[in-house]
């Protein structure tokens, strides 16, 4: 058996063509904004009070829905990943819902449960005074909605190739459950948990249909970059450009930066089995 270099040799011509095409075809759109960008504005858009403030609303929360994910999401992967339980299948299919769902839909279902006469909601609020609806907090949770299945979904999928007896042998020299889970296979899955990471972070960052049917579209409370990019563009289309700029950058320079520093070295430096 032999090892050969991955991304050493070059692919055949029609994969190369087709993914020439697969390539324009996310940039162009991105090209036809920048091609449209009215430079001359983009300092007085960002610089106007709204925009300052929507883009820290959507900063604050979309990071506090990550970590709500991330708090969240790793024992539902590690559950969903280790045990057998009957209807694992079930909660594996409620737990991804919302990525195939359109946003709209799961901002109504997240009313009428969180509402305050919703199905819980009049309980938080009857027992406790806690209303999410139109609130920075009900952002965060429509956020969480949509973002946290992107999480479980990596995470879950690395779990599954961590071999188990690695967990094993640290139960043998007396490690708990939890010391295993900790020591040995978080760090194994640490890629995986950082993209799953980023991936829900972006997610949360541009979502706008659950966001504006549960929170609404309050500016200094609930109003967020997608929602004021999507008011822009009926009023101001070359403000709305601007903030639509403002977050593809944002965006693109937080996964473009964390990919290759923690994702794992570039595929050429990487050797796989050859027989």
């Amino acid at each position: 058996m032999t090892r050969r270099r991955v991304g050493q040799s070059r692919p055949p011509t029609l994969a190369l063509l087709l993914a020439g095409l697969a390539v324009a075809f996310f940039a162009l759109p991105f090209v036809g904004i920048l091609w449209r960008m009215p430079w001359s504005r983009v300092g007085s858009v960002l610089g106007d009070q709204a925009v300052r403030e929507a883009l820290r609303v959507s900063l604050e929360t979309s990071v506090l829905a990550a970590v709500v994910s991330l708090a969240l999401g790793v024992p539902l992967a590690w559950v969903l990943a280790q045990f057998d339980f009957p209807g694992r299948s079930i909660v594996r299919a409620l737990s991804t819902l919302s990525m195939v769902l359109p946003p709209v839909v799961g901002g109504v279902a997240l009313f009428f449960s969180f509402g305050r006469r919703g199905l819980f909601g009049q309980y938080l609020d009857r027992w406790f005074g806690i209303r999410l609806p139109f609130t920075t907090a009900g952002v965060v949770v429509a956020q969480v909605f949509v973002a946290m299945p992107f999480l479980v979904l990596t995470v879950e999928a690395a779990l599954r190739q961590v071999d188990p007896r690695f967990g094993d042998a640290a139960r043998t020299l007396g490690g708990s459950r939890w010391t295993v889970f900790r020591r040995v296979t978080l760090p194994a899955v640490r890629p995986a948990l950082i993209a799953g990471l980023v991936l829900s972070w972006a997610r949360a960052l541009g979502e706008f249909g659950a966001t504006i049917t549960f929170a609404g579209n309050l500016p200094g409370r609930t109003q967020t970059m997608p929602l004021a990019t999507y008011l822009a563009l009926e009023s101001d289309p070359e403000s709305a450009l601007v903030l639509s700029l403002a977050l593809i950058a944002v965006s693109f320079a937080v996964l473009l930066g964390l990919r290759d520093r923690w994702l794992g070295a570039p595929s050429g430096r990487t050797s796989v089995a050859a027989p």
